[in-house]
């Protein structure tokens, strides 16, 4: 669970961090080599500032877990020049106030035919599926990223408690809005995929819409708080959303 705390505190302190070529055509910011709150905070920082200022140059930037990478056109900017340049904003935003996330709710019917690993998650963590469930939905999950598939977010802190393997024999399917356990990690499919996920629930709410701008409805940084729904609750909020 994110450090509640320290959400909205300045950065701090000079960080450490590295900046080299990609390429011939990208440049790499690289705050560190772990999944952490205080990384994050300064990669979400540097993708905020660059949102609002662009660089000049600049064709494209793509958070991780600990690193942004800068496409840039090589005929408008050199390297020296666009590392010089993110070099000063680093050491501007080292003392900028981290900004309060934003809070997304998802509701998620939980179990049946839209969480078939259900029980298999709870037996193999010697807990009852109400308890799972329980667990599941009272954390706090920093997304950390949006990849492996349009609007897909990579979360950060799900209780071991709950952590399960990934199945022996991935599905070739995985419906839309499917929330998923795998190892210690927990997620929601925003489009149908093959997956080896442990399946323990759906949402009735996009995650993706190519067709609006933002066409992702979660962004690195938000903080995703799962709420239990009926099956009937499930059904009314899929009509009210289409």
């Amino acid at each position: 669970m994110p450090d509640s705390a320290r959400m909205g505190k300045s950065l701090s302190a000079p960080a450490s961090f590295q900046i080299f070529p990609l390429g011939d055509a990208a440049i790499v910011v690289k705050f560190g080599d772990s999944i952490d709150l205080e990384l994050h905070q300064r990669v979400r920082a540097l993708e905020k500032h660059l949102e609002e200022h662009s660089l000049e140059g600049m064709m494209e930037r793509v958070p991780a877990y600990a690193t942004v990478t800068i496409y840039y056109d090589p005929a408008q900017r050199s390297f020296h020049d666009i590392e010089q340049e993110l070099r000063k904003i680093l050491v501007v935003l080292a003392d900028a106030p981290e900004p309060d996330p934003r809070i997304v709710e998802v509701p998620v019917s939980y179990g049946g035919e839209f969480g078939p690993d259900l029980e298999f998650v709870a037996r193999h963590n010697s807990l009852t599926t109400d308890e799972v469930i329980q667990i599941h939905s009272a954390t706090d999950y920093l997304v950390y990223m949006i990849g492996f598939a349009p609007g897909f977010p990579y979360l950060g802190g799900m209780s071991q408690r709950i952590a399960a393997p990934r199945r022996d024999s991935p599905r070739l399917k995985i419906p839309v809005g499917s929330v998923g356990i795998a190892g210690t990690q927990t997620g929601v499919y925003p489009i149908e995929t093959p997956g080896g996920w442990q399946l323990i629930g759906r949402t009735p709410i996009e995650l993706f819409r190519p067709q609006e701008n933002p066409p992702t409805r979660l962004r690195a940084g938000d903080i995703v708080r799962f709420r239990p729904i009926t099956v009937e609750e499930f059904a009314s909020l899929r009509v009210n959303s289409q």
